[in-house]
């Protein structure tokens, strides 16, 4: 939507000029400032489908500008290739074309989940549940390996990720953790809808507490740590598996019973619940933060051995620090004083902490040094 006219606040000062485009931020401005309407260009409001539309052909002009070589398979040679440690990681990810697809495809998920979340929460609009799921999984594609998703999830990121985009990196880590758990395609399937709708109570806050930058009130803070309460209230009543239900109640519990909001032990803690929880926590954590960059998986995976073997279910984190562990077998990474080595064996013991190869072919155990792996390359 377009304004046509300025926004001004109650004294008088420019607020939006005209001319300019809304957005979810300078919506959450005006709210702000307690400004509840605006005039607009009505010949400015997109449908639904010309939303979604635009969206696609905006993410495939993108893909139409890539340099040809980039937009070749990704398995041909190129005919002067560039040495791997002369290419940083990220830059060769983001610039593939496999990448390029994926952040279009999740840009138009992330729609739909955004959509289908605020109709339901906003304007009572039954959530299509066939729809959610279908949307998600259309993000797996054949023959991906499980490092190349994690790829893909690691570089699709900004420091103002969404509580969508959140859900559906929630949704997507917890079916792998649940594939390598063996379990069943059926509840493999839930699991994703338990991700998807893990976090629907933050609709109900404020957009203005939920993206504050400085430090939240005590009333503020416990309207953020009430939202698993407040979703569960607004799905409990829905003929869906109840295991979904308890994840969204429960996702912040912790099984020595310092979670919230309700301090219950892993006797009450259902196992839904424990995986969107670790896969809540590995995301938030990968993800870039106003106030630090993104953790790598090593540095991730240290935090949580620190103290998560008492807060999380032991089989299902043992299990997914031990597989993001082994998926990185054999990378180049770099080390916090700035070497770049290869990982050659993993240290069972501390996963965080492997046995390194430095370039000059000598050997540091991490286990027994105070270097520590700073970014995968």
């Amino acid at each position: 939507m377009v304004i046509t006219e300025p926004v001004n606040t109650k004294r008088g000062q420019e607020l939006i000029p005209a001319g300019t485009t809304l957005t979810k931020q300078l919506i959450s401005r005006m709210e702000f400032y307690g400004i509840s309407s605006a005039c607009i260009d009505e010949t400015s409001i997109l449908t639904e489908e010309e939303v979604q539309l635009a969206l696609r052909a905006a993410m495939e002009q993108k893909l139409a500008q890539l340099p040809q070589e980039v937009a070749e398979e990704e398995n041909a040679e190129p005919q002067n290739p560039i040495p791997q440690s002369e290419v940083a990681y990220s830059q060769k990810v983001k610039r593939s074309k496999s990448f390029q697809e994926y952040s279009l495809n999740s840009t138009l998920v992330t729609k739909t989940l955004q959509d289908q979340l605020e109709g339901f929460v906003l304007h009572q609009k039954p959530l299509d549940f066939d729809l959610l799921l279908n949307s998600a999984m259309s993000l797996i594609t054949p023959g991906q390996t499980v490092i190349q998703y994690f790829d893909m999830l690691h570089n699709l990121r900004s420091s103002d990720d969404s509580v969508y985009s959140h859900s559906l990196n929630v949704a997507m880590i917890s079916r792998i953790l649940g594939k390598w758990l063996k379990w069943s395609s059926s509840d493999l399937d839930s699991l994703v809808l338990a991700g998807l709708l893990h976090d629907i109570g933050k609709i109900t806050i404020p957009s203005e507490i939920l993206n504050k930058e400085g430090k939240l009130t005590d009333e503020e803070f416990e309207m953020i740590r009430w939202h698993p309460r407040a979703g569960y209230d607004l799905i409990r009543d829905l003929k869906i598996d109840s295991r979904i239900k308890k994840a969204t109640l429960q996702h912040h519990e912790r099984c020595d019973g310092s979670g919230y909001p309700m301090k219950a032990d892993e006797i009450m803690l259902d196992d839904f619940s424990m995986i969107v929880a670790i896969a809540d926590v590995y995301d938030a954590m990968t993800a870039a933060r106003k106030y630090r960059a993104p953790l790598c998986p090593f540095q991730v995976i240290r935090e949580f051995e620190r103290d998560g073997y008492h807060k999380y279910r032991t089989e299902y984190l043992l299990t997914f620090l031990r597989q993001i562990a082994s998926t990185y077998q054999n990378n180049r990474v770099i080390l916090n004083d700035g070497q770049a080595a290869k990982i050659i064996l993993l240290n069972q013991n501390s996963l965080s902490e492997p046995l390194v190869q430095l370039d000059d072919g000598s050997c540091i155990d991490l286990a027994t040094s105070p270097l520590y792996i700073q970014s995968i390359v």
